[in-house]
């Protein structure tokens, strides 16, 4: 699945609209709606938001893995 498609779910799943969760990111609803499209690149730092927003890992957002681990999981365990 590719990061669009995930970050698009996981905005549904948490019943947020394109403009609501744009404004979280200081971005208008179409600036949201461009990144989910294909349009602009998803920036590193909205992708760090993003991970701490819906408690996931950047490897789960972005597709590398299909497993929802949570944010951080990683740098507790050491």
């Amino acid at each position: 699945m590719d990061y669009r498609t995930r970050i698009r779910n996981m905005r549904e799943d948490h019943d947020l609209t394109q403009a609501e969760l744009g404004k979280l990111l200081h971005k208008s609803q179409q600036g949201y709606n461009h990144i989910e499209t294909g349009r602009a690149e998803l920036k590193i730092e909205d992708l760090v938001f993003l991970c701490r927003l819906y408690r996931v890992s950047a490897d789960y957002l972005i597709g590398l893995v299909d497993e929802p681990v949570p944010y951080g999981y990683h740098s507790r365990k050491k």
